[in-house]
Formats: structure tokens, sequence, C-alpha cells
């Protein structure tokens, strides 16, 4: 099967689960409250419906714009724009009857849905995989800065120890990525030394620039031979499989970025290696360094175990009983809240350059694999669960927070917003969000076209 006719599988099939759910949490309380719901959508009708069928008092469907979907609520000013309907005299089942707290419960349903949805996900995966990472204070001898350019940027060098930043202690090595993305201070230890250092306000521009390298950093690796290439110049020069380097010319180099620098100063040379066999014992011989500054030799071949084996850093496994899973499932969806809120701030700052990250529907769907794994799935299900929760609680008319803050107004002041106002102030949401979604769907397509 085709990797992107199975990323836009996973994409449907979430943001389906994530749309029901989310306006189920709009029907149910409504209908708690005896409250009128004339549809239930997937998706948007307009002009017409792929399926649809009434029970009861509710037409239920599907519609062909997959834009998200709606309840149409009775007296209720919404999407729908039905002014006609809000022009007569209000009925007992009608939204615009029931209590300021009813309606407020009503509004605020979608986006408890989609919070408690992504904790029960987090709590699922807590139970059912665990949480496997490389603690930071593991890394042996620092981070590796596998693009300088980035790493200059940010004042990172090869060898450094990231310990905090913004004087949270890094505890993943995984996480340092989006915590250096939200941070604004970073401590390393160099040489011993503690240095904090400012993170500077256009750094999310500077990897945007090219998102292929925004994973600047990884964990040292050693240079161990893998195989030698047939017809190399080295072939005979006594290489074995599972060699792990450890001087060359004297000079240590047991990492490749070690490696690297000793052979680009070397191009055309011969020197001497000193290896770790793979019985413990050391090996001394000659090897060619060709003009290129290549030995001729393929490396690698090693597990993340075997990594953990020779010492390079740790691997701990986290497991979950069920009960031990609850707090862990909430930890990471307030976690992956407080971060995406981070972002957020940083994406209204013109300065950062984070606007430019923005992404419509393909960046969304770009964040699902490109195989089938179930674990990447909920995983992304259940942080774009947070997103939409977030998103929607904005106070922004047509979004569930603008209906939330009229109903806060009206709770606190005792006066009702007029219908007129609310018609006016959800046009003004809809433009609003037609403008981000454009804004948004054009960068895919700036993207698409240009890098």
């Amino acid at each position: 099967m085709s990797p992107i006719l199975i990323k836009t599988i996973q994409f449907f099939l979430s943001l389906s689960l994530l749309i029901v759910l989310h306006e189920l949490g709009h029907f149910i309380p409504a209908k708690i409250f005896k409250t009128r719901v004339e549809k239930f959508y997937l998706f948007f009708d307009v002009k017409f419906s792929l399926f649809k069928k009434k029970i009861g008092e509710t037409v239920y469907g599907i519609g062909w714009l997959p834009l998200g979907g709606y309840v149409k609520i009775s007296g209720m000013i919404d999407e729908s724009m039905d002014t006609e309907a809000m022009k007569e005299e209000p009925k007992p089942w009608e939204f615009r009857s029931k209590p300021a707290w009813q309606r407020l419960i009503i509004m605020l349903g979608g986006v408890t849905v989609n919070f408690v949805l992504a904790v029960i996900i987090y709590i699922g995966m807590a139970y059912s995989y665990g949480d496997q990472y490389i603690p930071m204070e593991s890394l042996r001898d620092g981070v590796w800065v596998t693009e300088k350019e980035i790493g200059d940027k940010i004042g990172i060098q090869t060898g450094d120890k990231i310990i905090a930043i913004d004087g949270n202690k890094i505890k993943k090595f995984n996480s340092v990525f989006i915590e250096l993305i939200n941070g604004n201070t970073i401590t390393i230890e160099r040489n011993g030394q503690q240095i904090e250092k400012e993170i500077p306000v256009d750094f999310i521009s500077t990897l945007l620039e090219d998102e292929e390298k925004v994973r600047f950093l990884s964990f040292r690796m050693p240079f161990v031979v893998n195989k030698v290439t047939k017809g190399s110049h080295n072939e005979g020069a006594g290489f074995k499989e599972s060699d792990e380097f450890l001087t060359i010319n004297g000079s240590e180099a047991i990492y490749r970025d070690q490696v690297a620098d000793i052979l680009e100063d070397n191009k055309g040379k011969d020197i001497s290696i000193t290896v770790k066999r793979e019985d413990g014992t050391t090996a001394d011989f000659i090897a060619k360094v060709n003009d290129e500054g290549k030995l001729g030799i393929e490396i690698g071949g090693l597990t993340m175990e075997d990594f953990e084996e020779r010492g390079y850093f740790q691997i701990k496994t986290q497991k979950y009983s069920f009960m031990e899973a609850i707090p862990a499932g909430i930890d990471q969806g307030v976690t992956t809240l407080s971060s995406y809120v981070k972002q957020l701030k940083k994406i209204f700052n013109p300065e950062t350059g984070a606007y430019k990250g923005v992404g419509g529907f393909a960046a969304i769907g770009s964040m699902f694999p490109d195989t089938w794994d179930w674990s990447a799935f909920w995983s992304t299900t259940a942080l774009i669960s947070i997103i939409l929760a977030f998103m929607n609680i904005l106070p922004i008319p047509a979004l569930d927070g603008g209906h939330v803050m009229f109903l806060l107004y009206e709770m606190v002041t005792g006066r009702k917003p007029s219908d007129k106002f609310l018609e006016y102030a959800q046009m003004v949401g809809f433009f609003l969000l037609i403008g981000l979604l454009l804004f948004a769907n054009g960068n895919d397509l700036y993207k698409w076209l240009f890098k």
C-alpha cells in the first residue's frame, strides 16, 4: 500500500473519530437538558450530504466537505446562520430558553471530551506500551551536534551535556527538541563548567528554514566497523567486523564526529589506528585515507541495546500497572497541553518566525507515519485532540470559546447579548477562521512548491 495512502487513511480515521466525539460532547448534555438537536453531522453538508438519516428529531449524516463537523442545536446562532428561526418566540426546547449554566455546560462539552479523550489515550498507551527513553544524564560524553550551523546559532557544541531548559532539568533525551523550541534559556555543561545561554528569539525560524535539519542533535555514536567495502583500498589493512575505534595517530577517536575531523585533516595519508575487538582485545594497524577523506568501510550495525551494553548511554523502560497508568496519562495530557500553549505563544510573536511553521491539512496528515503503527497513530490522535480542545476554547466567535465568552459575560453581568450582536460576532469569527484556514494551507502549498 502506498505510504501516502496509509497517511491519508490514518488522517481521516483520526479526524473522524475526533469530530464525532467532540460533537457528542455537545450532543449528550444538550439531550440531558432536553434541548432539541436538529442535526448531527460528520463533515459539512454544503448543498448535499453523502449520507443522512432522521432518527427521532435529529438528522444524522455525513457531509462531503471534510473541514470538521457540527451539531445544529435549536435556538442557537451557529455556523448554519439560521436567523429566521431566531425571529420566532423562544420555545422551551431551544438552546436560548435554557439557563445560562446549562448552555455553558453544552458549549464546554466538546473541548472537555477532546481533552478527556487525549488523557484516556495516554493512559491506554502507558498501560499497553510503557515508556522507553534514554535518560539525558546517562549520555556518557554529551550530545552530537549533527548540524553545526544550527548548533552555533543556539550555542551548543558536540560534547556538551544539556542540563536544563528554563531552569527545568531535562530528564529524557527525546524531549530536548520540543523543550528547545518552547524554551528561552538553556543550561549546558562544557568541560566541567555549567553555562547558561539565551535561546535566540528567532531560533524556531532557523529550524524552519530547512525542516530536514530540525533534529540537529543526536547522542554521540561510536565509530564501529560494520564491514569493509569490497574492492576498497583498505580491504587488506586489518579491519574486522565490530572493530570499535579508540585512537587515530595517538589521538582519541571514539566517536564518528572525532573520526570525521581527523580523516578530513589526513586526506591521502596513511594513519595508525587502534581498535577494540569484539572479544575485548585491542589491535593496531595502518590504514590509508583516500583523497575524499574516506577509509572505504561501512560503519554502524549496532542496536540500541549494543550502545547500552558498551556504556554509551542507558535505556530506561518504565512499565505501568493500570492504576499507575492513570496518573501517568493525566500528567502526559497536561504536559502536552502546556507545551502546545507555549508553542502558540511563540506563533503569535512575529519575532520568533514561528508563524512560518503553521500548517493546514497537509501538515496534520504528515504527522502520521507512512507505515501502519498503532502506537504512533494513537499518540498523534491524542496530540491532535489536545490541539482541537485548546483551539476550540479560544475566545473567538464561531468557536466554542466564543460562545463560552458571551455566556460568561451574561452570567457575570446578568445581561444577555442581543441576537443581532451574536449574528455579527458569528460572521466576524467565521471570516477569521477562513483567513486562518487559508493562511495555514497556503503555508503547506508554499512548502510543497518551493521547499
